[in-house]
């Protein structure tokens, strides 16, 4: 990259000299997508597939559509915007299939830009358009707010290598998502695998939850330990030294530590619901009812009464283990059909303690948490590296897209 050129007032704000301002209704054109008329959930000849919101975030296509020449074909790396619902203003690179009724195609009537770079663009200034859509029930682009947006134009040969430079972090980003993916299907794997036939065992036997080795017992969690409801307090941004666990703090990773807030408690209080390394957190309530976390680190924390906590009365069970059993399939069907029974979806330390798990040696207890716990440290080892590339993209788009700095071409 070469040292920052001459720059020039715009009304989007200093640009290179030698960069344009276009506005982006002159330049583009848009074709709506049409609501296919034959849809199969299996791809099959002369069919392709239906451009949904979900196969363009997930690569997963669900849904495929026939082809009778009255659709809106894309292909590869056209340029996608959502229309309509809850996140209009979203911009897509289009793989090849038929474009959704709630989707634009966007084309360029002035071959002014590189289309690749001008994908870029745009996202850059998706948060912006989403902030301006229209409608008091679905919400939709405001074609005037679309058409009115003005963007920096820089030589093509410049636009090309900016392009190039962000798609190679798109890549080591797309890579690593699989790399996550692939560890996430070890990961479960492992779970049925350790959870049901548990490490060199030969002999087996029928129970309630299914097969499980002979020497395992199936207990109830109440039959190996005691819960306690969190407490009521609000949460606050100034740092009191204590922070307060709540359910919207528990990710699919673990605690979200950096974003928790704190609260201001009494001595006491901090006593009774401090929370300690190895201790067990389940949701009660919501959305992510049955949900569990384990607390790994030793920091000044209590958790909020819609948490519950699991305190250990034998030194029969491994918490760690515990809490990888919570992430099983034996786990959640029991907890699926005990919250549909409660009026408001919810647990209750009554329903907890029913519910039933398979119950290894304590030494093999450690050495499958050990295993499972090895693959989670390789996990966020990964979640890291894309959390760091997300950065540094956002960075480059920021300063390459406005001319902060430049490339060399």
């Amino acid at each position: 990259m070469r040292a920052k050129t001459k720059l020039k007032k715009t009304p989007i704000g200093e640009i290179p000299e030698d960069w344009e301002v276009v506005k982006l209704g002159k330049i583009i054109g848009y074709t709506k997508g049409k609501k296919p008329k034959m849809v199969a959930k299996e791809p099959k000849d002369g069919w392709l597939p239906y451009l949904s919101t979900e196969y363009l975030r997930n690569n997963n296509p669900t849904q495929f559509v026939k082809i009778t020449g009255n659709e809106i074909i894309v292909e590869d790396g056209d340029i996608l915007l959502l229309w309509d619902g809850s996140n209009a203003g979203e911009f897509f690179l289009a793989k090849k299939g038929v474009l959704s009724s709630t989707m634009v195609k966007i084309f360029l009537k002035k071959h002014v830009y590189d289309s690749l770079f001008l994908f870029y663009l745009l996202k850059h200034r998706e948060p912006f358009l989403k902030g301006q859509t229209k409608g008091t029930g679905i919400p939709h682009v405001d074609k005037n707010v679309l058409n009115a947006l003005l963007l920096p134009l820089p030589p093509l040969p410049e636009q090309k290598k900016i392009a190039e430079i962000l798609r190679t972090v798109d890549e080591a980003i797309e890579k690593t998502d699989l790399a996550i993916e692939k560890t996430e299907r070890l990961k479960k794997g492992l779970m049925q695998r350790l959870l049901t036939k548990g490490i060199k065992h030969e002999r087996f036997k029928k129970t309630e939850i299914g097969e499980i080795p002979e020497e395992w017992r199936v207990v109830r969690i109440g039959d190996i330990g005691t819960f306690q409801y969190g407490i009521t307090v609000p949460g606050q941004a100034k740092d009191t030294g204590i922070k307060l666990i709540r359910i919207t703090d528990i990710k699919d990773w673990g605690l979200d530590w950096e974003n928790m807030p704190y609260c201001e408690i009494s001595n006491a209080e901090f006593e009774k619901y401090r929370v300690n390394t190895g201790d067990i957190l389940f949701a009660r309530i919501g959305a992510t009812t049955g949900k569990t976390c384990y607390v790994d680190k030793d920091i000044p924390a209590v958790f909020a009464s819609y948490l519950i906590r699991f305190n250990p009365m034998t030194n029969a069970i491994s918490t760690l283990y515990l809490y990888y059993f919570t992430q099983s399939s034996i786990y959640w069907s029991q907890v699926d059909k005990l919250k549909h029974g409660q009026l408001k979806k919810g647990l209750n330390t009554k329903l907890l303690a029913i519910i039933k798990l398979p119950l290894p040696p304590l030494p093999e207890q450690k050495k499958i948490a050990e295993i499972l716990s090895t693959v989670d440290k390789k996990l966020e080892l990964l979640r890291k590296r894309k959390e760091k590339l997300e950065r540094i993209k956002k960075g480059l788009m920021k300063d390459l897209l406005t001319g902060r700095r430049r490339v060399k071409v």
